[in-house]
């Protein structure tokens, strides 16, 4: 007889445990999020399943003891000694699909896009901070959408960040949480992106990011008037964990008759730059968008496009079709990224 497997989505993963919810249900197991463990065999592979991965899930079979628990996981995560090691589950975690990028801080894989909300006032917009996001992004191949809010504090403000990103080739929403201006556009966006992916059969996830007091609580709750419902409606067997640092969250929303992952992170306000050091300073260039196409176009072939004569970059910068901004802020995250002994770079 074959053994029954189902596709689905880590949605949460807490002291060896991890909630799953299926792409596809179907034989009876609906919508709810199923209580899984997780094979052994990834600790012996050096892998740890994460929220967001794509995973095949299976019914335990009696007697299997060959688990990933609190003691044999990254002790990072999970503490030793944990309660939830005794919790009976009757699925296991067979496989985890390929990644299409997996962030560390914090822990989530499979990100489609990052809002990064940026506010024009009220504290002061942080571009370098932005752009750092940005930068991230790119190089884990999540499209970036910044999101300005309190654009009603500073119209003029406003609409100066929304022409360095347009000429930088993002997409921009300018809107007020407060008023309620401009967040239907957006919203329509995500359910237009959400839409287009499940008609090609794949489904989109996302996170909100940005400094603390741009907004972004607000704004999701504006957007998904329905997360409170899940947040307020985790099992309690995963509820011994959530005191864990930084722990991420995979909520399935309705969005117009389509579904958003939403990566939502309690406490945290940004993606981690502290650590990043995960490519050479000399290859910031390419991630900047707006520089890539110009890469090798200038007069040295190691053009650092700091200063150099014959920077085709400089030149558009120059000429205003690059935005002066974010050609300091590469400047400011060049000198930073330099300024790290190698000896320090993973």
């Amino acid at each position: 007889m074959t053994e029954e497997k189902y596709h689905g989505i880590i949605t949460r993963g807490v002291g060896g445990l991890y909630g799953v919810r299926l792409t596809t249900p179907r034989n009876g197991l609906g919508e709810d999020e199923i209580l899984c463990r997780a094979r052994g065999i990834f600790r012996r592979e050096n892998m740890t399943p994460t929220v967001g991965d794509e995973v095949v899930i299976a019914p335990a079979k009696a007697g299997d003891t060959d688990y990933l628990t609190p003691e044999t996981d990254s002790p990072r995560r999970f503490k030793k000694n944990s309660k939830d090691k005794d919790v009976d589950v009757d699925y296991v975690i067979e496989e985890v699909l390929e990644r299409k990028n997996l962030l560390i801080r914090p822990p989530v894989a499979n990100l489609d896009y990052l809002f990064a909300v940026i506010p024009c006032a009220s504290p002061e917009p942080d571009l370098l901070t932005a752009d750092k996001l940005t930068v991230i992004a790119e190089n884990y191949g999540i499209e970036t959408v910044i999101v300005v809010n309190k654009a009603d504090l500073d119209p003029g403000r406003a609409e100066e960040i929304k022409e360095i990103y347009n000429l930088a080739g993002y997409r921009v929403f300018l809107l007020s949480c407060e008023s309620g201006e401009g967040i239907a556009p957006l919203g329509e966006y995500i359910a237009e992106i959400s839409r287009e992916a499940e008609v090609a059969g794949r489904h989109i996830s996302g996170a909100f990011a940005g400094v603390s007091g741009a907004g972004k609580s607000t704004l999701m709750t504006a957007l998904f008037p329905d997360l409170h419902l899940k947040t307020g409606s985790v099992s309690h067997k995963t509820e011994r964990g959530r005191h864990t640092t930084r722990h991420v969250e995979l909520y399935p929303l309705n969005v117009n008759g389509s579904t958003f992952w939403l990566a939502d992170t309690p406490g945290f306000s940004m993606l981690d730059f502290t650590r990043f050091d995960f490519f050479p300073y000399d290859e910031l260039a390419g991630s900047f968008r707006e520089f890539a196409e110009l890469i090798g176009q200038c007069k040295y072939r190691k053009c650092t496009h700091l200063k150099e004569e014959g920077c085709r970059v400089l030149e558009k910068v120059n000429s205003g079709e690059i935005s002066k901004s974010r050609h300091d802020s590469y400047v400011r995250i060049f000198d930073e990224q330099r300024s790290v002994p190698q000896w320090k770079r993973r």
